[in-house]
């Protein structure tokens, strides 16, 4: 008889099926209202999480874009101040040309 063989666990597979049948009208439920809160506290923790990012990236825009204007400040004065020298070179002699 090789169909009563695999007897156990042809048994075993059918009980759990009936068992979770019988149990899943109280079981879904019950997670569901553990679950519940759970995803929601994830959720408003990715939210917060989310907006605090915003304001950490816009501060650091804020950095960024204020170290750009100093050095963009720094470089026109040096032009500024390497144009004098280049005038002042010409100036102090006029008969030499380039």
């Amino acid at each position: 008889m090789a169909i009563l063989d695999n007897g156990l666990k042809v048994g075993t597979g059918l009980a759990i099926g009936v068992g979770a049948i019988l149990l899943a009208p109280v079981v879904i439920p019950a997670v569901a209202a553990i679950a519940k809160p759970l995803v929601k506290a994830g959720i408003k923790g990715g939210l917060v999480l989310y907006e605090k990012s915003i304001v950490a990236l816009a501060e650091a825009k804020e950095v960024i874009e204020d170290l750009a204007a100093e050095a963009r400040a720094e470089v026109s004065k040096e032009r500024a101040m390497a144009a004098e020298v280049v005038v002042a070179e010409t100036v102090a002699s006029p008969g030499e040309q380039a």
